[in-house]
């Protein structure tokens, strides 16, 4: 199956015919009960000066990321911006993560992901609102319990559909597509709209997840359908 940005190979897709009935379960989607989640589009893996794993690609997904934003606040569902966040506590509660770090690895991250530093804001092309909500979690998961309000905040408003976006798509796109998965929500990760250090760890990524987990799209597809219930809903 080609999608803009990704491709997930045939026999995936025969086998998810097979199980689901259909290539995409969640086209269907409701744009009111629908949210974008975009992860970790931050300095710290954009921004080659003060960041500490930067994906060169996450910038080629903003224009995507950004009209997907639009189309689902046209549509009445809601966009979360997720930040990647470092404090003293994840040094304890999180050691193994360090343990496995070079010491200047370490100090790359700390710097870069502080609360306050550069490398903790949002990249400045990101069409960022004031209607819009920002979350700061303290793992690679959104959806991990106690380490983000994400998920409460997308129940309080009624929420039971997330598109995910952001950097990395291995990593923490991923960890909270999967995450989001197991908490009962539709989740769709969007193929042009994450960003990995190379297509083969993207795809393999976006294949994982549509094998077993939930949905994946891509951005006109997406659009397409936020438009079609929108004016079904007319």
């Amino acid at each position: 199956m080609k999608l803009d940005g990704a491709t997930i190979p045939d026999d995936i897709v025969q086998r998810v015919v097979r199980w689901r009935g259909r290539e995409h379960c969640f086209a269907d989607l409701d744009p009111a009960k629908t949210a974008l989640v975009v992860i970790d589009l931050q300095h710290a893996f954009m921004d080659e000066t003060v960041g500490h794993a930067v994906v060169r690609s996450a910038i080629d997904i903003v224009p995507a990321v950004n009209r997907l934003a639009a189309a689902v606040r046209e549509a009445g569902g809601g966009v979360f911006w997720v930040r990647m966040t470092h404090d003293d506590k994840c040094l304890d509660d999180w050691s193994v993560a360090f343990e496995i770090s070079t010491p200047e690895r370490r100090r790359r991250r700390i710097a870069a992901l502080t609360a306050g530093s550069q490398g903790h804001s949002l990249w400045p092309d990101l069409d960022v609102l004031p209607e819009d909500e920002i979350v700061d979690k303290y793992r690679y998961s959104g959806f991990l319990p106690g380490t983000s309000d994400l998920t409460e905040r997308l129940r309080a408003r009624g929420f039971d559909t997330v598109l995910i976006t952001g950097t990395v798509t291995n990593v923490c796109c991923e960890s909270s597509a999967r995450d989001a998965a197991m908490l009962n929500f539709r989740t769709i990760m969007v193929s042009d709209g994450n960003a990995a250090l190379s297509q083969a760890e993207h795809d393999a990524a976006l294949t994982a997840f549509y094998n077993v987990f939930g949905d994946v799209m891509d951005t006109d597809m997406l659009v397409a359908a936020l438009s079609r219930r929108q004016k079904a809903a007319e």
